[in-house]
């Protein structure tokens, strides 16, 4: 099969479409004929070498396709079947994929748009199980991203009130969502204060900008905080990082097509690439101007 993989780290230039053998399914897994697979940034990171040490390495921990093989014990799905889910091993950037965690992809959604939502969904329902949110109000520091999307949504679902931080040209599509949007930056305090008077219930920190002390204030003190993406400013503010290590949020994927079948969960724009087209993916996702997520195509 194809996949993509790289040999030694470095830029985008580095990312290469190999052959590799076709993997198998474990017990309780399942193998995909891959017909998207999402990008994130992750990936980049991987590639640069700012994460695992190994090479080579393949990519990709998000897919969607159709079921082609299928592991012992399985019987909640069938050969055929249509799902998206997680590849354990990051390897899902490819014609075929094993998924550990899969769920069945709504008849009307196509594959590019569910391979956009695993990482996101499972972040954001992972750290608002973490924070306890069950109404109240919710601070989302960088709401317009597909994480910080998803968090305001699942978190309106489950009947909070949302105030998302967004640049001013995405405040129409965080309002869309169901949100407040204020801008970022100093000042913060005070305009989340001109919508809620009395402070947050609980701060969720997508966009790691810096402004946990603030966050800490406005929810009442760090243990009301989670930050997904400032790990040092967690420890410096005793604020809980949240990690999938820790433990993952994988009934999200079972919930969310209800969701999305609803109208409750509006899916992020998807800006899509074909596989052999990587290396570009990821010079698009490094330039920063990505609203919603990045996926790869297989005819």
């Amino acid at each position: 099969m194809r996949a993509a993989r790289f040999s030694r780290f470095g830029g985008p230039e580095v990312l290469e479409i190999v052959d590799l053998p076709d993997p198998h399914p474990g017990p309780g897994e399942v193998r995909i004929a891959v017909r998207a697979a999402g990008v994130n940034a992750s990936d980049w990171k991987k590639r640069a070498g700012l994460m695992d040490e190994q090479l080579p390495q393949t990519l990709g921990y998000e897919a969607a396709g159709v079921v082609d093989e299928l592991g012992d014990g399985v019987a909640d799905v069938a050969v055929g079947d249509r799902v998206f889910g997680f590849s354990a091993d990051g390897a899902a950037q490819a014609e075929l994929a094993v998924l550990s965690h899969y769920a069945p992809i709504p008849p009307a959604l196509d594959f590019a748009d569910v391979a956009a939502l695993p990482a996101a969904v499972e972040t954001a329902t992972r750290a608002l199980d973490q924070l306890g949110v069950d109404g109240g109000t919710l601070l989302v520091n960088g709401a317009s991203g597909s994480v910080g999307s998803a968090a305001v949504q699942l978190a309106v679902a489950r009947g909070a009130r949302v105030i998302g931080t967004a640049g001013p040209a995405n405040h129409d599509y965080v309002r869309a969502l169901g949100a407040g949007p204020i801008a970022y930056g100093p000042g913060l305090r005070d305009r989340v204060l001109e919508l809620a008077p009395d402070g947050v219930d609980r701060a969720l920190d997508v966009a790691g900008s810096g402004v946990l002390p603030e966050l800490v204030e406005l929810a009442g003190g760090p243990e009301h905080v989670v930050t997904v993406a400032d790990f040092a400013g967690a420890q410096e503010h005793g604020v809980t990082f949240s990690r999938g290590d820790s433990g993952r949020a994988l009934h999200a994927l079972a919930g969310i097509g209800a969701l999305i079948e609803s109208g409750a969960f509006r899916l992020p724009p998807v800006r899509t690439f074909p596989l052999a087209d990587v290396a570009a993916a990821h010079r698009h996702g490094e330039a920063g101007q990505v609203r919603g997520k990045l996926v790869l195509t297989v005819d």
